[in-house]
């Protein structure tokens, strides 16, 4: 993401020490939460956040003062509900015999609602004896700023008030040095028999057979004491929403169980990490660093899903365009028709301590901007929503040639390590990840290839608008995406290695490295066909092909590190950008081994993508390697599944045309049949079932289908 709150920046604090492998997270609107496996908060890396600030810092369980023993926990299948499973230790006497280990059942449920945390905790008696149960619970609140969590020290900091305690509620409180009052209550629905500033103690008497729930909630803002029928009102509201969500677009099914759980849960990640916003839905980054709207992500996501649920693309473009800059800042890295790479709401931002407030920081995010409006235009004919986005894609696109370019030489650059922002703005935005093959940086203003592939295809989008909106001009941006085209060719390819080179630096040396960027110009289009194809063969060999996905960079290089955020591992999302880019020249055993493989890979994640993992080579019988403080879920590695999905299909949707094409459809193995249900090609339902007869996958429109839809299929 950005190395100023990636996870390689705070390998040395709270979040890296920690861990996240063991972790689970949960969101709802502008806050989420991290936990570990017991559903306690301790301190690290996890917390109840809001807004960018972390407003519980400890919230640990006890019973009979230890932590229960763990029978399981895990999320449900919607990612909306995490349950906590266990059974009591020994407990002490307490005016009679002891209470044995295991005899007293532990359930903790708990969800998000409306920036609001909700538990349940129940506690049932499996004895022969009455017991006298002693429960507890320790919390805390320190408001540190995310950026605070990951790592980053502050000179000074506001002032932490007294807790008030009022019965039922410890109430903390933060006095910012922004002028803003931070708090956060913390209630029970019983009474504490005895409650202090950073606990709170219970004792139930609980006779053989017989159950006690205690109700918990925690938000910024105080409310009723918590009870019973608000708890089921949240979790039926949340449960709600994630399955309206889920609703939108086209529906998918499987003959394999297994796979059809991948597709759901993928789809629920995705729900999850929406946020409703005034300008339509948006997918946040991840949980935990990256809960908040980031440009490059949302568009990528969006893309993703584009052909199943259009709807996401235009909330995307809709705030992107209404946070477009229009003026320029060094501090924020922004030049008018400039889109943000992210926006952050927590002091340290406020204050200007980072400048993460609303940061432009993306070389990249701009011309991708364009790109999904003309796939987004082609896939739903929306002629309407482009006509009102039209001057932020026209003022994008000015920026892409007026300031994009700072030295001239006709390629989208940035200058490297411009303070106080990122050191490297593309996607692998780490500081180490953009190189010589000796392993030097490269001075700037660098070019990255896979921009040039994106400013190629904004170009390509700006031409196809044109002549859809029944504007002249559509030919300038032709010439200019051929243009754009040659400039690429001759100064990228390296024919010797029959590869592109990862960047061209300040002085128009490339860098020679051979990293996954490459794969990213096949997406777009861009290479002719025969040096695509040498770029995909390089691709599926050993030296990027790893057994699970494709490294972001090629075993032998310089900085190779299969552990490393950018140099080595696994970016799902990078994966599936490559796996279309081979589809669309053609490509299909690839895919349909690529796809195998993520969905493996996924297996041991709990049936999710995360952000990356290590790029060590498969081994048989052992799992991948987890990169330890991977976000999860993550919206554009969730969203990876469905991108992969249509490279196998060779799907594409075009909806002026009223036109379903599929190209030589493949299936992942142990797949035979897949339906695509209710999908809208201008506003029109097309159903499609997919089913392997020997080596040939049939295609057959349902029942349903508009016959108004024309569904072409080659090979």
């Amino acid at each position: 993401m950005d190395d100023l709150s990636a996870p390689a920046l705070a390998s040395d604090e709270g979040a890296a020490s920690a861990g996240l492998v063991h972790f689970t997270a949960i969101k709802s609107d502008d806050a989420f939460l991290v936990c570990d496996a017991h559903g306690d908060i301790l301190g690290g890396a996890d917390g109840l956040f809001a807004a960018d600030v972390r407003i519980l810092s400890r919230f640990r369980f006890l019973v009979g003062e230890r932590s229960p023993s763990q029978l399981s926990s895990g999320l449900s299948h919607e990612s909306v509900v995490f349950t906590f499973h266990g059974a009591n230790l020994d407990l002490p006497p307490m005016g009679g015999r002891a209470t044995p280990r295991g005899v007293i059942h532990i359930e903790r449920k708990r969800l998000l609602f409306e920036n609001r945390l909700y538990e349940r905790v129940r506690c049932a008696n499996y004895g022969l004896d009455e017991i006298m149960l002693p429960l507890a619970f320790e919390y805390d609140a320190d408001f540190r700023d995310m950026f605070e969590v990951r790592g980053m020290k502050r000179r000074r900091r506001g002032e932490l008030l007294a807790t008030q305690l009022t019965g039922r509620h410890a109430i903390f409180a933060y006095d910012g040095l922004d002028g803003v009052r931070r708090t956060c209550a913390l209630g029970f629905s019983e009474p504490p028999w005895r409650m202090t500033t950073r606990r709170a103690d219970f004792m139930f008497s609980l006779r053989p057979g017989e159950r006690v729930d205690l109700f918990v909630e925690a938000g910024a803002e105080e409310h009723e004491p918590p009870a019973r029928e608000r708890f089921v009102r949240a979790l039926a509201g949340a449960r709600g929403r994630v399955r309206e969500r889920e609703g939108r677009g086209g529906q998918l099914g499987s003959s394999a169980t297994d796979f059809t759980v991948w597709l759901e849960k993928s789809r629920a990640d995705i729900a999850l990490l929406v946020t409703e916003l005034a300008t339509g839905p948006y997918p946040y980054a991840g949980i935990p660093w990256f809960s908040t709207p980031f440009g490059r992500d949302g568009i990528i996501t969006a893309w993703q899903l584009l052909w199943l649920a259009p709807d996401l693309a235009k909330g995307v473009l809709g705030f992107l365009a209404a946070h477009q800059a229009h003026e320029s800042s060094r501090f924020r890295q922004s030049d008018p028709g400039k889109i943000m790479h992210e926006t952050r709401r927590g002091e340290m931002a406020a204050l200007e301590e980072v400048p993460f407030g609303l940061y432009y920081g993306g070389v990249d995010t701009t011309p991708l901007f364009v790109a999904l409006a003309g796939a987004y235009l082609e896939r739903t004919d929306d002629v309407a929503t482009i006509e009102a986005f039209w001057p932020a894609l026209r003022a994008a696109a000015d920026w892409i040639e007026r300031y994009g370019d700072s030295n001239g030489d006709g390629l989208v650059d940035y200058p490297r390590g411009a303070p106080p922002g990122l050191t490297n703005q593309g996607w692998k935005d780490s500081e180490d990840s953009v190189f010589h093959a000796d392993g030097r940086f490269p001075t700037g203003p660098v070019a990255l290839v896979e921009v040039q592939g994106y400013a190629f295809a904004a170009f390509r989008a700006m031409a196809a608008m044109l002549r859809r909106l029944g504007r002249p001009g559509s030919e300038i941006w032709d010439e200019k995406a051929e243009a754009m085209r040659r400039r690429v060719e001759a100064k990228f390819w390296m024919e010797e290695d029959g590869f592109y080179g990862i960047a061209v630096d300040g002085d128009g040396a490339l860098c020679r490295p051979h990293a996954s960027n490459a794969g990213h110009l096949l997406f777009v289009g861009l290479p002719a066909p025969d040096r695509a194809a040498r770029v995909a063969r390089r691709l599926m060999s050993a030296e990027f092909d790893c057994g699970w996905g494709i490294r972001t960079l090629a075993v032998g290089s310089a900085r190779y590190n299969p552990m490393s955020y950018h140099n080595g591992s696994v970016w799902p999302h990078d994966t599936a950008i490559c796996v279309a880019g081979m589809a669309r020249y053609g490509e299909r055993e690839g895919p349909a081994k690529l796809i195998v493989d993520l969905f493996g890979a996924s297996s041991f994640f709990g049936m999710r993508m995360p952000e990356l993992f290590c790029g060590f080579p498969r081994e048989a019988g052992e799992p991948p390697i987890a990169y330890p403080v991977a976000c999860m879920p993550q919206a554009w590695s969730a969203g990876s599944v469905f991108m992969l999905l249509q490279a196998c299909l060779g799907l594409s949707i075009d909806a002026g045309r009223k036109e379903v094409r599929l190209v030589r459809p493949t299936l992942p193995e142990g797949v035979d049949r897949l339906t695509i249900e209710r999908l809208d090609v201008a506003g029109a339902r097309v159903d499609l079932r997919f089913q392997r007869l020997d080596n040939v996958i049939a295609v057959n429109p349902g029942p349903l289908s508009d016959r108004s839809v024309c569904v072409v299929l080659e090979g």
